[in-house]
């Protein structure tokens, strides 16, 4: 646990504040073990508790479905409800969240996923609307592939085929873009594209445009 904690022994009704005491004299952790240890419980309560719901929600719509335990390392209990919707709400609708990252507008999603589409050539955009592979931690959020699926179908029409790809087990899918840049890295003709350091102090970032026109 992050933090070593002692419970009093006493009984506490439903909804009241946990009652306990910090233990002390015990074994100092180093700063990164302290750390390691509040990030692997964020990420197990992310797992284990955040959905994305199917469709934008009101706050009243959200208070009707059953909330979700979660057991925090201490042994304290807590009911997660609506806001295990709101957390990842605004990776679909930033603006309606007003979220705002680094003083600018985040995009949603699906608008990144559709602007980077729109960018490629126009023969190609049904087939890669139609192969959308999912990769990263994120995309584990339960209900993810659902809901970008919907969103996609929203932005398209009938006619376009849109297909969200969910394959592998969840370790495949958090290190799917390390293992393929490392095979797109270990191809003999992609190293021919490398850029050293010494050719881009020579040229600047005009051996960018030389070597990947």
């Amino acid at each position: 646990a992050v933090v070593s904690t002692q419970s009093t022994g006493e009984p506490v009704k439903e909804g009241q504040a946990p009652i306990w005491t910090l233990r002390k004299n015990i074994p100092g952790v180093t700063a990164s073990w302290h750390n390691y240890q509040v990030d692997y419980v964020i990420e197990d309560l992310i797992h284990h508790v955040l959905q994305v719901h199917d469709k934008p929600a009101t706050e009243e719509e959200l208070n009707m479905i059953p909330g979700n335990v979660f057991e925090f390392p201490n042994g304290y209990n807590h009911l997660f409800g609506a806001e295990r919707f709101k957390i990842p709400e605004p990776l679909f609708d930033p603006l309606g969240t007003n979220l705002r990252i680094l003083g600018g507008d985040m995009l949603a999603a699906q608008h990144v996923l559709s602007s980077s589409i729109s960018m490629c050539d126009i023969d190609v955009r049904p087939g890669l609307w139609s192969n959308i592979v999912l990769a990263g931690g994120t995309t584990l959020l339960t209900g993810f592939a659902d809901r970008l699926t919907t969103e996609c179908h929203a932005k398209m029409t009938s006619s376009t085929k849109v297909k969200v790809v969910t394959g592998g087990n969840s370790t495949d899918r958090i290190f799917s873009a390390w293992v393929g840049a490392s095979i797109l890295a270990s191809l003999g003709t992609f190293q021919e594209l490398w850029i050293s350091k010494q050719e881009y102090e020579e040229e600047g970032k005009l051996i960018v445009d030389k070597k990947c026109p």
